[in-house]
């Protein structure tokens, strides 16, 4: 086991990931990975007939070779590992159902699965080894968010930067890298670690590519380290490493502190709406406001989110959402949906949405403030708070201290099949026996012998 420093450094996580067993995995943290996985799965079915999507499985079937021994599930086609992982990590970060750890505002099954499942059906891996890498790479992508900070949000996409690290160690890991090779691919990861935030503000798609290209560019990093490429050996805390160009609070000792005793995917929540992070614990708390006090959307006059500092970076540019995907980032929107269907769902955000004129007058009446004690608490905590005017004068305050989903909060194995099952069937990514044996696959997957043929091509 590592040993806790206060100064952590690229060379101590790379060699705790390369040196990770499964052996050495408690059973909760098997148990949670296998319902991560299943998680995914889904959330990339959900995707496939996007925009985005379909470009960039255009992209593969033009670059990459004509079959292969890895499933891209969107299409059922069969490619290369990084087409494969290219095409899955966009699809699966589109409906916005995919996991998201809190305190790094990072979301890990997205870049980590992809790159983990495509290696795996090339090289045959096992589901013991398919889980160990995975938890390698959850660990790597969290440990990695944190460090850098909330400074480095304010700009970029975690999940596209430390995302690429995650991807890189969890292949690495399934190829059997050594400590030193390990440096090696999260040094060449993070060389190529990209993702900013400013395509908010267009509403345009780069959120599924940052997603797309943290997976490939991880799974390529790791490829070519094991064949001898090498790679900055402090690409996170070098002098001209990620910290120094992408943050200006890094936390070093945030990269190895409870190695081996704290463990990434039992601190990752779960997404109940299909939405923006940042929305949910307003939507709860509304939610949870309109059953306490039996009011319905026309009785509400304004609701006013006390949300931390990131959900207006985030939120706050999109004042006017015209499209599916940017309406999932817009809280006014959000809210609308909540408050008129009682749910923010796949089924709830339609092109017809963005034009009815009860959820635009709806969002109309929400805004954001910054409220110091939620603030204070991010992202360690992410606090529902929400005032609530009334037509009829009333002034109401709802809070949710832990959002629906958060491990203090989880879903059940029943509702997490039941989400699997409408988010797979929503645009036909399979039928409800496909889903229902992925779903019987995921439960026993430290037992399958290898995790080849998730789909019928």
């Amino acid at each position: 086991m590592t040993t806790t420093t206060t100064t952590g450094t690229t060379r101590q996580l790379a060699s705790h990931l390369a040196d990770l067993r499964f052996e050495e995995l408690p059973n909760d943290v098997v148990a949670r990975t296998k319902e991560l996985f299943l998680d995914w799965v889904s959330s990339v079915l959900a995707g496939r007939s996007a925009r985005p999507v379909e470009a960039l499985e255009r992209f593969a079937e033009m670059m990459g070779p004509d079959g292969g021994p890895s499933e891209i599930l969107v299409s059922r086609r069969r490619s290369s590992p990084l087409f494969a992982a290219l095409v899955n990590g966009a699809s699966s970060h589109v409906v916005e159902q995919d996991d998201v750890h809190n305190e790094s505002v990072f979301h890990p099954a997205t870049v980590v699965f992809p790159a983990v499942l495509a290696t795996a059906q090339q090289t045959g891996a096992s589901g013991r080894d398919f889980v160990t890498a995975s938890v390698v790479g959850y660990e790597t992508g969290v440990r990695v968010g944190t460090f850098l900070g909330r400074s480095h949000y304010q700009v970029f996409h975690t999940t596209g930067t430390a995302g690429t690290l995650a991807a890189a160690a969890a292949v690495a890991r399934l190829l059997g890298a050594d400590g030193e090779t390990m440096l090696h691919a999260l040094g060449s990861a993070g060389t190529q670690a990209a993702g900013l935030w400013e395509f908010l503000r267009d509403a345009a798609d780069s959120k599924q590519l940052h997603t797309a290209k943290a997976a490939a560019d991880g799974l390529l990093a790791a490829y070519v380290a094991c064949d001898g490429l090498t790679g900055a050996t402090s690409i996170l805390e070098g002098q001209q490493g990620m910290a120094a160009g992408m943050s200006s609070d890094a936390d070093p000792a945030r990269l190895v502190q409870g190695l081996g005793e704290r463990w990434a995917v039992l601190d990752t929540s779960f997404k109940f709406h299909a939405s923006c992070r940042h929305t949910h614990p307003a939507a709860d708390a509304l939610l949870k406001a309109m059953q306490e006090n039996r009011l319905t959307a026309d009785e509400i006059a304004r609701v006013r989110a006390r949300v931390h500092q990131a959900a207006i970076d985030v939120l706050g540019p999109v004042t006017d959402p015209r499209t599916v995907h940017q309406a999932k980032f817009s809280m006014g929107f959000v809210l609308a949906l909540v408050a008129l269907y009682g749910r923010a769902g796949v089924d709830e955000f339609t092109e017809e949405a963005l034009t009815d004129p009860q959820v635009r007058a709806f969002h109309d009446r929400a805004e954001m403030v910054v409220d110091p004690e939620v603030d204070a608490a991010y992202p360690a905590r992410w606090i529902g708070l929400v005032d609530v005017e009334t037509t009829d004068g009333r002034r109401l305050t709802s809070k949710v201290d832990v959002p629906k989903g958060d491990p203090g909060n989880p879903l059940s194995r029943a509702e997490l099949e039941d989400k699997a099952h409408r988010l797979a069937t929503f645009r036909d990514g399979a039928s409800p026996e496909e889903i229902g044996r992925i779903i019987e696959r995921s439960w026993n997957l430290d037992r399958e012998p290898d995790v080849r043929n998730l789909l019928r091509a």
